[in-house]
């Protein structure tokens, strides 16, 4: 019976942590071309601090650095999978039911990825992991 139950047992919380790490480094991509304009995305030139969508680099970057780390994986989970629910509602929900005609397919991904992490944790590969066993040891 293919996958047994020590090969699941085995990469299942590596693949989780896999997954949270690429997640992170393509969140905190949107974060960093917000605010440093790295890469460069022409639309958000000019860009400033103190607007909402100055808010959501800021979330992007910090939310995706940590998530990258696996440090505060379960409570920066939650709350970027808030911010992309926020942004589905206020962005592309209004130009149409369907996110694949409205433009949120994204949105709607990141925002259910983020919900897992917030449930199942970091997985493997975590900082948070790492201080979960100095805590016992």
């Amino acid at each position: 019976m293919f996958p047994s139950p020590a090969f699941t047992a085995t990469w299942s919380p590596r693949a989780q942590g896999l997954l949270r790490i690429i997640v992170g480094f393509l969140y905190l991509q949107h974060g960093a071309s917000k605010l440093f304009g790295v890469p460069h995305v022409a639309m958000f030139d000019g860009l400033q601090l103190f607007s909402l969508m100055g808010a959501a680099g800021v979330l992007e970057l910090v939310g995706g650095s940590l998530l990258l780390l696996g440090l505060f994986t379960r409570p920066t989970a939650f709350l970027l999978s808030g911010q992309m629910a926020i942004g589905y509602f206020m962005m592309h929900a209004p130009q149409g039911f369907l996110p694949m005609l409205n433009g949120g397919e994204l949105a709607v991904l990141y925002c259910f990825t983020f919900l897992y992490f917030a449930t199942a944790g970091g997985g493997a590969y975590s900082l948070d992991g790492l201080r979960s066993k100095s805590v016992t040891a």
